[in-house]
């Protein structure tokens, strides 16, 4: 009996794949990095053929010959990036333009200038921020010509990255699910398609755009070609709501944290449409049958990245690991604090054009400082969501956390010690490409609801309670809000 979940899981710098057993274990990886291209300050993109190629030849190293044994694939994604394609030729007609790009940010502010942010906020969930996915295609059709080209015969297809794989590996079918959909800014958070109006307002075509399909289910089935047969596609979701579900975060009000190359928190809020007041964002979480489950969510564009910058490009350390010996080798970060806006400011403050700043250097700050202040960062910014989640009506009683970082046992002690909050972390962090498994293994049949995959396939879970002294944690937060001033 086929009952192996495939999972590909195209992130933001590299792409995997991976074999899940029905209890949730994974029995093969597979990875490829994937190449940055920064063609200008703030500019980030990728090679989308580089995606494909790369994440079919991981797909093709875990299931080897034992493709008979997969049941189904599902699919899991860096969200918001746009993919441009010739729906004819199915070649890539552009780079895509990566989540973290920032090259809308004016076309962002004379929307505002405006006056339609309020609108785009009530009809979709989401504030006018280069983040999403609209501007991007808008700045394509605006400032390449084969796209314009593409648009004008009618042979233009945009997607996410989610919609680009299921569109190579269907050969042709042309669908995003509800999820990644949610993220364009032109899906209304109560409507089952892409909207005429906000697809107008942007200056997108509407034509170009995918079917907006299910989250699990009977999607697509890939070509026999890639795999030696065809598999059904039963699961697709962007990263931040597949984690979300592989943390079992399926009841209201349960919030989860991922700490990958940016920091993205959500909490579940069941059937009702999400709105906030205090600039968080309202999201499709799953659907099932055209009925929608949805979260508020806080994202933060740099968590692993500031650590990844710390390796790179400034050389102060040798692997991300080092940041927890080093964090630990000193009592505190003698007053050097970070504000990671290197690629602007996220939730709750939404200011793409802030930078970075590192400050309260003395001659006293060295790398170990600087590693630990790196850390910091994290609870700092995580307390920034908390406080306007809670503000917004959707108080954490506990954190559930994951993604690379958060294998790094101080920062999740100090996560524990900023919010005064307990912070639980499962066994297997790699929580993004079990949601997408639970998603598939629900589309396919294998169990009858999410509420029985992910108690089967979830694992074990560490705690972590808070210990520092009230007066301690508010100096902290104090240095911080001074620095975050100058960001």
């Amino acid at each position: 009996m086929a009952d192996r979940i495939l999972v590909l899981d195209a992130g933001t710098t590299s792409t995997r794949a991976m074999i899940f057993a029905p209890d949730g274990t994974m029995e093969a990886v597979a990875q490829e990095e994937l190449t940055q291209h920064y063609p200008r300050p703030a500019w980030v993109e990728h090679d989308a053929s580089e995606i494909w190629t790369k994440t079919l030849a991981c797909a093709r190293q875990v299931t080897g010959e034992a493709a008979g044994a997969i049941a189904a694939i599902g699919i899991t994604n860096q969200r918001e990036t746009v993919v441009a394609w010739d729906r004819h030729t199915g070649e890539p007609l552009a780079r895509a333009i990566v989540w973290q790009d920032r090259r809308t940010a004016q076309f962002c502010a004379d929307m505002k200038d405006y006056g339609h942010e309020a609108a785009v906020q009530q009809r979709t969930g989401l504030l006018l921020d280069p983040y999403f996915s609209g501007t991007k295609m808008r700045w394509m059709l605006d400032h390449d010509e084969t796209v314009q080209a593409a648009a004008q015969n009618g042979a233009l297809a945009f997607g996410t990255v989610e919609s680009w794989l299921v569109y190579k590996l269907s050969g042709g079918a042309h669908l995003s699910d509800a999820s990644n959909a949610s993220r364009t800014q032109l899906l209304a958070l109560d409507g089952a398609q892409f909207d005429e109006d906000l697809c107008e307002l942007f200056g997108v075509p509407r034509a170009a755009l995918p079917e907006v399909v299910d989250t699990h289910g009977s999607l697509a089935t890939s070509e026999p070609e890639w795999l030696g047969r065809a598999i059904p596609i039963c699961g697709l979701a962007g990263d931040q709501q597949a984690a979300t579900i592989g943390q079992g975060c399926l009841g209201f009000g349960e919030t989860k944290a991922t700490y990958g190359t940016g920091a993205f928190v959500l909490t579940n809020m069941g059937q009702a449409i999400p709105r906030s007041d205090h600039r968080l964002l309202g999201t499709v979480l799953y659907q099932q049958n055209g009925i929608r489950t949805y979260a508020i969510e806080g994202s933060c564009f740099v968590a692993g990245s500031l650590v990844q910058y710390l390796r790179d490009q400034l050389g102060l350390i040798g692997s991300a690991a080092e940041t927890e010996e080093l964090a630990r080798s000193i009592e505190d970060s003698g007053e050097v604090v970070i504000v990671p806006a290197l690629a602007g400011l996220g939730a709750p403050h939404w200011k793409p054009d802030a930078r970075g700043v590192i400050s309260g250097l003395s001659f006293a700050s060295g790398r170990a400082q600087i590693a630990r202040a790196a850390l910091e960062a994290m609870a700092h910014q995580t307390h920034d969501l908390a406080s306007a989640f809670a503000a917004d009506g959707a108080p954490w009683c506990r954190l559930n956390i994951d993604g690379g970082m958060s294998v790094n046992d101080w920062m999740a002690q100090d996560l524990a010690n900023i919010l005064d909050l307990p912070v639980e972390r499962p066994d297997f962090v790699e929580t993004t490409a079990l949601g997408a498994a639970i998603l598939a293994a629900v589309g396919c049949g294998l169990f009858a609801t999410l509420d029985d995959a992910a108690p089967a396939m979830r694992g074990g879970t560490r705690c972590f309670a808070a210990k520092m002294a009230k007066d301690v944690r508010e100096a902290r937060l104090g240095r911080y809000s001074k620095a975050l001033a100058a960001a």
